[in-house]
């Protein structure tokens, strides 16, 4: 049973600032006031002490069907729950079918209504020939994006669609407010690196960062925007690795554009030569880079030119990360439990305040995808959706993951913090050990209202 009405009090996490030792006073799924917490409260309190009262987190790059006999959306939520992640927004290439028309759609909004443990909103994708026809249907089931790729790892689940498509998919969508997201690496440059590194016999960590060159990255990038330019929608890069992929991004923006670019936690939490290490556990499209372009990109986080900033969680199979030859090793790893935590410790390293976290993590993500203001802030109105954060050192186990994977890029780093509890509408699905809700309690959440 949910409480009618109750409170918490800790440091809150607020758009206009952190409200310390607050009250966020909850009525059913909704918060009701937030007050200074120095007067008390005679109703029922969840007491977080000194901890951070941060918004839910919105995961807005998720594939929990990349490997769907294995994860799927009821598992995946069970790591979000536990990663602070109240609003999973999950991405369109499941396998072994993309959805692709109003009819997947509604199967997919199903199981989510079955089995999430947390909240989900879902992108949609088009055919690679003649989908055009379900791109509305597909936003009227309550699409909260689209996503297309430039580059194709896969003829039906992964597909690259050519730019002639991708331009009449971006006028269909243009009207609607929504974004259209784009996979952003050239196929031509990368297939040819890969057929003389091939030809070579070069196959290592290092290979894999040679074939995917950074021109390779930012060709693709300038094309995803104009894109947008001619077609007036919205042109968003999923996953930018470099530090010239936003100031590309800034140049559109101060022509008054409408693009955005989002980046991984993990290109600011690893580098290139972690590799060594962890070799294909860190491999990623596109890949990580060496150190210093890490730093880079921390830089535009300071600055204020990342939009968000996601974790492309897939929960592959160890089996499918430890092949002897590295560019045959999938891409991807698993995030949702760690984005928050390796974000934050970031964020604390290079002294930006916990409402950059609030802000690339939940506010401006409910904002792309049209969640807002339900989703994303701490403010009257909103749904309750909180992650209690304890600033305090931690070291990361992947024994203790929920869902699906039992490996982590992540084990045995020392966070500068750890999620203790969740709450998705109102009700606590997490509480530092256990996931407290059954399957089903998470809803299918539409985009309300264009940003």
């Amino acid at each position: 049973m949910r409480d009618q009405e109750f409170a918490i009090r800790g440091d809150i996490v607020t758009p206009t600032g952190v409200l310390k030792d607050g009250l966020v006073i909850v009525s059913g799924e909704r918060i009701a006031a937030i007050q200074d917490g120095s007067a008390g409260y005679g109703g029922k309190l969840f007491d977080a002490g000194n901890q951070w009262v941060l918004p839910g987190i919105l995961d807005g790059q998720v594939h929990t069907g990349s490997q769907a006999d294995r994860e799927g959306i009821g598992l995946a939520s069970r790591a979000a729950a536990a990663g602070g992640v109240t609003t999973m927004v999950d991405m369109p290439y499941d396998d072994p079918q993309p959805v692709i028309s109003r009819a997947l759609f509604e199967e997919k909004v199903a199981v989510v209504e079955r089995d999430a443990c947390v909240d989900v909103a879902l992108y949609a994708t088009i055919a690679k020939t003649g989908g055009m026809d379900e791109i509305l249907p597909m936003i009227e089931a309550g699409a909260c994006a689209f996503k297309v790729s430039t580059y194709e790892t896969s003829p039906t689940r992964f597909a690259r669609i050519a730019p002639y498509d991708m331009l009449q998919a971006f006028r269909i969508i243009a009207p609607t407010g929504l974004a259209c997201g784009v996979h952003n690496e050239n196929q031509e440059v990368i297939d040819h690196e890969i057929d003389l590194a091939n030809a070579a016999g070069r196959n290592s960590y290092k290979t894999y960062g040679e074939t995917r060159p950074p021109i390779s990255e930012t060709l693709a990038i300038n094309e995803v925007y104009e894109l947008g330019v001619s077609s007036g929608c919205r042109a968003h890069v999923v996953h930018c690795s470099l530090d010239r992929g936003f100031e590309i991004c800034e140049s559109f923006k101060a022509l008054g554009y409408q693009a955005s670019i989002e980046t991984c936690v993990q290109y600011l939490f690893f580098s290139e030569e972690d590799m060594a290490e962890l070799g294909a556990k860190i491999k990623q499209g596109p890949p990580i880079r060496p150190l210093p372009e890490r730093e880079r990109l921390w830089r535009r986080v300071a600055k204020g030119h990342v939009d968000f900033v996601s974790s492309d969680h897939v929960a592959w199979s160890i089996d499918r990360k430890s092949k002897n030859e590295f560019l045959t090793n999938a891409s991807g790893m698993p995030g949702l439990q760690t984005l928050l935590p390796a974000f934050h410790k970031g964020c604390v390293e290079r002294r930006l305040g916990i409402e950059v976290v609030a802000k690339l993590l939940a506010e401006n993500v409910a904002r792309h995808f049209c969640l807002h203001p339900r989703k994303g802030v701490i403010a009257v109105g909103s749904d309750a959706d909180f992650a209690i954060l304890k600033p305090e050192p931690a070291i990361y186990d992947e024994g203790r993951s929920e869902g699906a994977t039992e490996w982590s890029p992540y084990h045995g780093r020392q966070m500068a913090g750890q999620v203790t509890a969740t709450f998705v509408r109102g009700r606590q699905v997490w509480d530092g050990e256990s996931v407290l809700v059954e399957d089903g309690f998470g809803q299918f959440v539409r985009p309300v209202a264009p940003p």
